[in-house]
């Protein structure tokens, strides 16, 4: 075990990629100790990513590229602007609904922080705002990207966790209100505390617009319950509420409508058992190839060529991580590492509350110095007997897991999210870090709820009859 872990974190401190040092110190050890044959390190990187959930990584990594060449990042942050930007503190709180909508589409973290996160800090600094505050606001409301529905997070821990993908998204929702609120009471006391004031003059007319299209939006699935209601089969009552809106979309030209309507048409699918969280990702995309050739007209040859390019980019670092970390958590297996873990949790407490704070502790030092992905799929073996037997819900713990990770990705030495924000802002990674810094405390308020109230996390899924 020794072997294993250490030679892993010798070749992270030299600087060797995530995926090479952990397929490395795997191969290191079989050789050496020869547990078992070399073919089985093959076998288990192939186990590791033959699986169907998988197949949603590729489609909602290229959906997120698809809507940023839409151009749907500027309509959404058009729509946040008309909703929130006449507050104090105006441009923030943009920044917050704005990242709120563009995660019902992403799935990842990343990918909010890179997309409308760089129109977003523009704006700020365009209108007065300090760099590090513009940085700040983004990073923290970036982490809302995988807690919301759809989550590409979600995905390899349901995969690796054997729980239902479609009620870890469920199990997202109210999570992800609640930390909305904490980040915008933040920003509050923020424009309080610094004289913020607002960045657009509050008019009734843009704010009933923006509030139309919420109604427009939410009035899609009240349509289809009532046409359902009055004897049409579901099918075709989706099909009629579907043409209507986008008739009315397209003669009034609404900001957002569209966009909005990506996570009720993923959830809704989802909902009513149209498809799986896998296929709902390839609606995804056909949903953001329809609002880029058809409805916006924004994508060319070009553009798709690039997103594709970037998908398969993103697709291979990611499934790589998989493979490669998969042989290793079986080795740390193997070694009887998740078994010595399990015996000194049950002798330091028998009390869930105490585990759950060690484990928060426990994953926040190792956000800190892993890629989520390959964090996911080498902790969940080890910790998921152990939540087991403290009776810690599998779904429970898949937040708790994603939200500390995401919390990684703000903090240094490898915080993606840092170093993306640096890159955008050209602040130094020294400089990013002290701005996020405050940012922190509404994250940290959010994981304390979501942790010790697992009502929270479970009431929804439970409603729907995902979970018991």
């Amino acid at each position: 075990m020794l072997l294993l872990i250490g030679s892993f974190l010798i070749l992270m401190l030299v600087g060797a990629p995530v995926a090479v040092s952990l397929a490395t110190s795997s191969l290191l050890y079989l050789i050496i100790y020869g547990v078992a044959p070399d073919i089985i390190a093959a076998q288990r990187m192939i186990a590791g990513v033959e699986s169907f959930p998988l197949l949603a990584v590729p489609f909602f990594v290229l959906a997120g590229n698809l809507m940023n060449i839409a151009g749907v990042t500027g309509r959404i942050y058009a729509f946040a602007l008309a909703l929130v930007g006449w507050m104090r503190g105006g441009l923030a709180q943009v920044n917050i609904i704005g990242s709120v909508v563009f995660s019902g589409m992403s799935g990842t973290a990343l990918a909010d922080a890179a997309g409308i996160g760089t129109i977003e800090i523009k704006a700020m600094r365009d209108h007065g705002y300090p760099i590090e505050a513009a940085v700040g606001v983004t990073a923290a409301s970036a982490t809302l990207g995988p807690i919301f529905p759809p989550s590409l997070p979600f995905v390899i821990y349901g995969m690796m966790a054997n729980v239902s993908i479609g009620a870890l998204f469920m199990a997202g929702i109210l999570p992800g209100i609640v930390m909305t609120a904490l980040m915008m009471v933040t920003v509050a006391i923020f424009a309080y505390r610094k004289g913020w004031g607002s960045d657009t003059p509050f008019e009734l007319r843009r704010l009933g617009s923006a509030a139309l299209e919420i109604v427009i939006v939410f009035a899609f699935p009240v349509g289809v319950y009532l046409l359902h209601a009055a004897g049409l089969s579901v099918n075709v009552a989706v099909v009629l509420c579907l043409v209507v809106l986008i008739a009315v979309d397209w003669y009034y030209d609404f900001s957002a409508v569209m966009a909005l309507m990506t996570p009720i048409i993923l959830i809704g699918g989802m909902t009513m058992g149209w498809f799986t969280p896998t296929e709902a990702a390839v609606a995804a995309v056909i949903w953001s190839l329809f609002l880029g050739l058809v409805r916006y007209r924004t994508m060319t040859l070009r553009t798709l060529a690039k997103a594709s390019f970037e998908t398969i980019e993103t697709t291979a670092s990611v499934l790589f991580i998989v493979t490669a970390a998969s042989i290793f958590a079986w080795l740390l297996t193997v070694s009887q590492a998740a078994a010595l873990f399990a015996n000194f949790m049950f002798g330091l407490t028998d009390d869930w509350w105490t585990f759950l704070i060690i484990v928060n502790i426990l994953l926040l030092i190792v956000g800190c110095f892993l890629d989520t992905i390959a964090a996911i799929t080498i902790l969940v073996p080890i910790l998921m007997p152990i939540a087991a037997r403290y009776g810690v819900d599998p779904v429970h713990l898949g937040l708790i897991i994603t939200l500390n990770l995401m919390i990684g990705l703000l903090t240094p030495p490898v915080g993606m999210i840092l170093f993306v924000l640096s890159r955008i802002s050209k602040l130094s990674i020294e400089r990013t870090t002290i701005a996020i810094a405050p940012w922190l405390v509404p994250l940290f308020i959010a994981l304390a709820i979501i942790t010790f109230i697992p009502q929270v996390t479970l009431w929804l899924p439970t409603q729907l009859g995902l979970i018991r």
